[in-house]
C-alpha cells in the first residue's frame, strides 16, 4: 500500500469562490465531472461542497441555486491531510469522522483530494469500490 497521501491523492484542485451560487458550482462540477469542490476564499480553503449537499441542503430544502452561496450550504472548515500525511492517518480521520474525501493542503494551499475511492484503489485495485472509482461514467446515466 502507498506510504503518504500524496502517493494516493487526485492532484489539483477545482475550487469555487465562497459567493458562486449553487448553478455554477454545479455547473462547474458537471464540466470536471467530479461530485465536489473546493470552497475557497482566496488561498484559504473555507469548505467542501459536493453535488449530495447542493442536492439535500439547498434543492430539497426548496432554495433557489441561483441566488444560494456555496458558502452558505458547504461543509464548513472541513478537515484536510497534508500530502506527507501517513495514508493510514488519512484512512482513520475518514473512518472516525465519517466522511468520504478530504482536501489536501500544503503550505496553506490545496493541492488535491483523498477519496475513500482513492484509498480503495490504493489498498486493494481490484476491489469493487476501486473498479467503480476508476470507471468512465455512462454519459446516458441519470437521463
Amino acid at each position: 500500500m502507498a506510504e503518504f497521501v500524496r502517493d494516493v491523492m487526485t492532484p489539483g484542485v477545482v475550487a469555487v469562490r465562497p459567493d458562486a451560487s449553487l448553478v455554477e458550482a454545479a455547473r462547474l462540477m458537471r464540466a470536471q465531472d467530479i461530485g465536489d469542490v473546493v470552497v475557497a476564499d482566496g488561498e484559504e480553503v473555507v469548505g467542501v461542497l459536493t453535488d449530495r449537499d447542493i442536492a439535500v441542503r439547498a434543492v430539497a430544502e426548496g432554495l433557489d441555486p441561483q441566488t444560494v452561496s456555496a458558502r452558505a450550504v458547504c461543509t464548513p472548515d472541513p478537515l484536510v491531510v497534508g500530502p506527507y500525511d501517513p495514508v493510514q492517518a488519512a484512512v482513520a480521520l475518514m473512518r472516525e469522522r465519517a466522511v468520504r474525501r478530504l482536501p489536501v493542503v500544503e503550505d496553506g494551499l490545496p493541492v488535491g483530494m483523498v477519496s475513500l475511492g482513492d484509498l480503495a484503489e490504493a489498498r486493494d485495485a481490484q476491489s469493487a469500490l476501486a473498479d467503480i472509482s476508476r470507471a468512465e461514467p455512462d454519459a446516458g446515466a441519470g437521463t
